[in-house]
């Protein structure tokens, strides 16, 4: 035999001795019963702990994203804007002036408006004595006013200015409303002695002499006198001790004097 074929078949056992057998892989689904139960009451347990450790979070992101979104439509759109401004309580003043000093744009986020400064500028009209302003959901700003309330009127020159009990002027008029007592002073307004003064002295006056007042004037703050509707003085002096003047003057009203002197309420004089 010659060697030449001897060695090829030998080659050839050789490398199929390498190769082996070709080995065939498959993934087979075990059956339910191939896991032990405790194991999978151990794997149920364990999956219900993640999901209820989770809930919390998933909940509270969810609670977050919806008061995002709540805030944004409130705050950040038009969607819950102011388109109504209604005004309550206004007699001396016109409800567009009141809606005007409020300055509140159209549209702007009702949540937005900040009430204390939309009150103060409406205070800040003549005749309103204190504002207060609320949201009515979903557009509306519901602004009310307190106006202030009328004591005296000061006559200057042909018009007469309206006075409170504070003495602040907050109307104007052509003609003297009826029911109001004149109060007489130089400079008539809050911030003047002798107007407080004259108010002070009305609030202090009785029925009676309500009923018998024609004017009070301030001459100075110790030279307050009255003028009765039957042209009778009665000398006030200054603002001081109201009550016991009032009560005495009061008590002096029937006796047939021009004059009544109450300045020192405790040695009354008249004539």
């Amino acid at each position: 035999m010659s060697p030449g074929p001897a060695r090829g078949r030998t080659s050839g056992a050789e490398a199929s001795g390498r190769r082996g057998p070709v080995r065939r892989w498959q993934l087979v689904r075990a059956g339910s019963d191939a896991v032990p139960a405790s194991t999978r009451r151990f794997m149920r347990r364990a999956r219900q702990r993640r999901m209820r450790a989770a809930l919390p979070w998933a909940v509270a992101a969810g609670v977050l994203a919806l008061a995002g979104l709540v805030a944004w439509l409130v705050l950040g759109t038009g969607l819950f804007g102011v388109r109504e401004v209604r005004v309550e309580g206004a007699d001396l003043v016109d409800p567009v002036q009141v809606r005007d000093a409020a300055a509140v744009p159209d549209g702007v986020p009702l949540a937005r408006v900040d009430l204390a400064q939309t009150a103060r500028r409406v205070g800040e009209l003549a005749p309103v004595e204190r504002a207060t302003v609320r949201r009515d959901w979903p557009d509306a700003l519901v602004v009310r006013v307190v106006e202030r309330t009328a004591v005296a009127v000061v006559p200057q020159g042909q018009r007469f200015a309206v006075i409170d009990g504070t003495g602040t002027v907050f109307r104007d008029l052509e003609r003297r409303p009826d029911g109001l007592p004149l109060v007489r002073v130089a400079r008539p307004g809050a911030d003047d002695p002798g107007t407080r003064a004259a108010v002070e002295v009305l609030g202090a006056l009785t029925p009676e002499l309500r009923a018998v007042l024609v004017d009070v004037t301030v001459e100075s703050l110790a030279g307050i006198r009255l003028r009765l509707d039957d042209d009778r003085t009665v000398v006030w002096g200054d603002a001081s001790r109201g009550t016991d003047k009032a009560r005495v003057a009061t008590a002096l009203l029937a006796q047939r004097a021009e004059k009544i002197d109450v300045s020192a309420p405790d040695v009354v004089t008249f004539r």
